[in-house]
């Protein structure tokens, strides 16, 4: 319960219904010894401070989603909603790879503050466009043994396992199946959005509808990771459900104290999603507007020459150098989800333009303003740029926000002024 009042519940559930805001102020709730427990348990997700045995102030970290924890009188049910608006969330994880551009179909008219149940809407939509001229197919090389001879006789297989015995056969053949990557993931998405407690019932039906579907289709194992698949022709269609689909799986669990935590629910970690989108966004556009490679978590650097010690650059561009064509770094950038800038990440990105031989880096930031530090090095000086993308614009606003972001970076390669 919030602020003293009785909290609801119902007769045949008696989770702790909890709802917090990211980025917001503390707030009061009475909790059971158990319920108390079970959040201390996984403290990587609200700060927690007592006012009496049975009040509690708690606080959201840096994670937004909704999440059943605990069993029996410890259960609690905790909503985090995230303070950038559900629709420009969702154009920050579909920002997929390549050439695939955010599709405005993914997001719903009606206006929803809570990230589950708009993502699962948003991935059943997606996922019946991907699926609207069939199911995808690919061959894949298969072994089996047969009566009968399909494709090549594994002479080697057959002369071990059956020598002098003409059948069974050990064969292989290229089986065109719709097992393969692209469906596996879809399916592995659905069916944990499936057990999500409370879904709605009309995505819930897209989602059964989409299972149906994708009869065939390996389940992936318990714990395993999920299948990598390559953007290209052959897939386009899928590639918006399969962005989602990958956030849907990589919200399904959490790190705590350097363990793998699986969740009954999705939690999104913001900070990560913040790097990740403008690590894509402005590298897909400084390569139409400038050419060469972009290089997102480039891992190429170390900062000591022993190689212990790994850079960890949220984006590094390429491209060709004057002198031989070949393609060199010429931009570094570290995306910083924080609410004003920090020392450390002066620092930072100092350390990063000494090592990569570069006379300027950007540090972008999801609020504030921008501005420019002058780092004297040697007998010259580097320029560190300050740029804020404001999360809480209109997507199409944003796009071209990342887009100008992109133009001001070249200049400032290439002019040394913004």
């Amino acid at each position: 319960m919030n602020g003293g009042h009785t909290q609801p519940r119902d007769c045949q559930d008696t989770a702790a219904r909890i709802r917090l805001a990211e980025g917001g102020g503390w707030t009061t709730w009475e909790l059971a010894p158990a319920q108390v427990a079970t959040l201390a348990d996984h403290d990587g997700l609200v700060q927690m401070h007592p006012e009496t045995a049975a009040r509690w102030r708690l606080r959201a970290k840096d994670r937004v989603g909704s999440v059943r924890l605990g069993t029996g009188a410890g259960t609690v049910q905790l909503t985090i909603t995230p303070k950038v608006p559900v629709d420009r969330l969702l154009h920050l994880v579909s920002y997929a790879p390549e050439r695939v551009i955010f599709d405005p179909r993914l997001v719903t008219a009606d206006p929803r503050p809570d990230l589950l149940p708009a993502l699962a809407r948003a991935f059943a939509s997606a996922a019946e466009r991907a699926l609207l001229h069939g199911v995808l197919h690919d061959y894949r090389e298969t072994y089996d043994t047969l009566p009968v001879v399909r494709g090549r006789i594994r002479h080697a297989d057959q002369l071990r396992r059956r020598p002098g015995v003409p059948v069974p056969l050990e064969v292989v053949y290229d089986d065109h199946t719709p097992d393969i990557p692209e469906n596996r993931l879809l399916l592995a998405a659905a069916r944990r959005l499936l057990r999500v407690p409370g879904l709605e019932s009309v995505p819930r039906s897209a989602l059964q509808r989409l299972s149906a579907r994708l009869d065939g289709v390996s389940l992936l194992p318990a714990g395993a990771q999920a299948p990598r698949w390559t953007p290209d022709r052959r897939n386009a269609r899928y590639a918006h459900a399969l962005v989602l689909a990958e956030l849907v799986l990589r919200g399904a669990s959490y790190e705590l104290d350097g363990r793998e935590i699986a969740v009954d629910g999705m939690l999104v970690t913001m900070w990560r999603l913040f790097e990740a989108y403008l690590a894509r966004a402005v590298g897909e556009a400084l390569r139409l507007r400038a050419g060469g490679r972009p290089e997102a978590q480039d891992r190429n650097f170390f900062l000591d020459a022993a190689g212990r010690h790994v850079l960890k650059p949220d984006l590094v561009h390429y491209l060709p150098s004057p002198r031989d064509g070949v393609l060199r770094q010429a931009v570094v950038l570290d995306a910083k989800f924080k609410t004003k800038p920090q020392r450390d990440d002066l620092y930072q990105m100092t350390a990063y333009c000494v090592r990569l031989g570069l006379a300027e880096g950007h540090l972008v930031y999801a609020s504030g303003r921008p501005g420019l530090v002058e780092v004297p090095v040697g007998r010259g000086r580097l320029r560190i740029w300050r740029h804020v993308v404001d999360l809480s614009r209109p997507w199409r606003t944003l796009a071209a926000d990342i887009a100008d972001l992109a133009a001001a970076i070249d200049i400032a390669r290439t002019a040394g002024v913004v």
